[in-house]
């Protein structure tokens, strides 16, 4: 049966690998420049080379972001990036801007997927953005499965649709908070994510910029809310519409999240495609996959406009509370071997904790960690974060395996 393109985010190299060994068919990343992440660690061109080569080893695709609206002078060194792209057999870029649009077609043959950022709503523009050599859309977030999909038939090109994550609260993204409060242009890459933030509301008076006393007093003040902030996007209830509208790809948020996080909605997505293309979905699965998704950070999560438009609802209010998850991210293995599993952690670890390994498609594995010692074997009660530790390798856990995450138990 057919089943859609699985698309998910990577901060970098770590973060793709992990996205495809859970189960990603495509990854989207960003370059050092012309991207809207400038504060991800993007890739750099040997990087790029590398994850296309890991990629396509792997029989899944990489995407790179062209997505920024340009100034003149950025333009510099465009095309030079895009032959080089086309020469390592990168599978698309992501385009927003016409004038890059253009550019990208005069020097090189790379497919090219409009981005979110251009907000094609309707199939008038579909059709006018297919005469303009694009592959595919990836229509703007006030749409629903149902009208992208009529966009998909009218038009006759592939649709992508955002499946999961933040969303912005601003039309398509097109947000210029950041450029007044930071001085940093979101559309060129600089968001600073300033709707995040917590703002004093007075009557008759303008919202006031968050400071580290507002920041501080919200807590306290109930007046003190980060009212612009949506609530996060979850498409798991609606994977039979993407199914019926025959939408091809279905796109996870989050290039500056976490490897715990890619690792985590690749796989619950990845279970919940490839049951219902079987015919094996049913409403036990979907409940696991909804208590699944709560072990990582989020806010509270809603439907979007993927049935109907969203409203006051979506908003994200402060006494919702500040939901960490019901797993804490421990770190990641590193290397295995016959008698050892190598882990590098992002949070302190201590021999009698109680852990949780994660297999790309088998259930967690419980684990209470009874030894610890170093790379050089050396005895460990204890190690900090960030620091590189080894267990022992039981037969419980031989099927653990490199770039698997690990967390606490709650």
């Amino acid at each position: 049966m057919w089943k859609p393109e699985l698309l998910a985010p990577a901060k970098n190299l770590e973060r793709l690998k992990v996205a495809v060994k859970y189960g990603a068919n495509a990854v989207y990343v960003g370059g050092q420049k012309y991207g809207l992440r400038a504060r991800a660690d993007n890739f750099t061109d040997a990087e790029i080379q590398e994850a296309v080569r890991f990629a396509h080893s792997n029989d899944a695709k990489v995407y790179l972001t062209l997505n920024a609206f340009l100034h003149d002078d950025d333009f510099a060194g465009l095309e030079d990036f895009c032959h080089f792209l086309e020469s390592i057999e990168l599978d698309a870029v992501i385009v927003s801007d016409l004038g890059v649009l253009r550019r990208v077609r005069q020097c090189c043959n790379l497919d090219i997927h409009l981005s979110t950022q251009a907000s094609c709503l309707n199939r008038y523009a579909a059709q006018l953005w297919k005469a303009q050599g694009v592959k595919r859309l990836i229509v703007g977030r006030e749409l629903s499965v149902a009208e992208s999909g009529h966009i998909r038939e009218q038009a006759t090109i592939d649709v992508e649709m955002f499946v999961h994550g933040a969303m912005c609260m601003s039309y398509s993204g097109h947000c210029t908070i950041s450029n007044f409060t930071a001085g940093r242009d979101s559309n060129r890459g600089g968001c600073s994510q300033s709707c995040r933030f917590s703002y004093q509301l007075e009557q008759g008076q303008p919202a006031s910029l968050p400071t580290a006393k507002s920041m501080r007093a919200k807590a306290e003040n109930a007046s003190v809310t980060p009212f612009m902030s949506s609530k996060d996007l979850s498409g798991l209830e609606q994977i039979g519409l993407f199914f019926q509208h025959r939408i091809c790809s279905l796109k996870i948020e989050g290039r500056m999240k976490s490897s715990f996080y890619v690792a985590t909605t690749c796989k619950i997505y990845r279970r919940l495609i490839d049951a219902y293309a079987a015919g094996e979905w049913d409403d036990s699965l979907l409940q696991d996959a909804q208590e699944e998704l709560l072990a990582i950070p989020h806010r509270d999560y809603f439907s979007g406009s993927l049935e109907q438009p969203a409203g006051p609802d979506s908003v994200y209010s402060q006494s919702q509370g500040n939901n960490t998850g019901t797993r804490k991210y421990l770190g990641i293995v590193l290397d295995t071997t016959p008698d050892r599993i190598v882990v590098r952690l992002t949070a302190p670890l201590s021999v009698g904790d109680h852990i949780e390994i994660v297999p790309f498609a088998k259930a967690p594995i419980s684990w209470k960690v009874d030894k610890l010692f170093s790379v050089r074997k050396e005895p460990l009660t204890s190690i900090r974060q960030d620091g590189v530790v080894c267990l022992p390798r039981t037969e419980k856990l031989q099927c653990v395996d490199k770039l698997n995450v690990v967390r606490a138990q709650p």
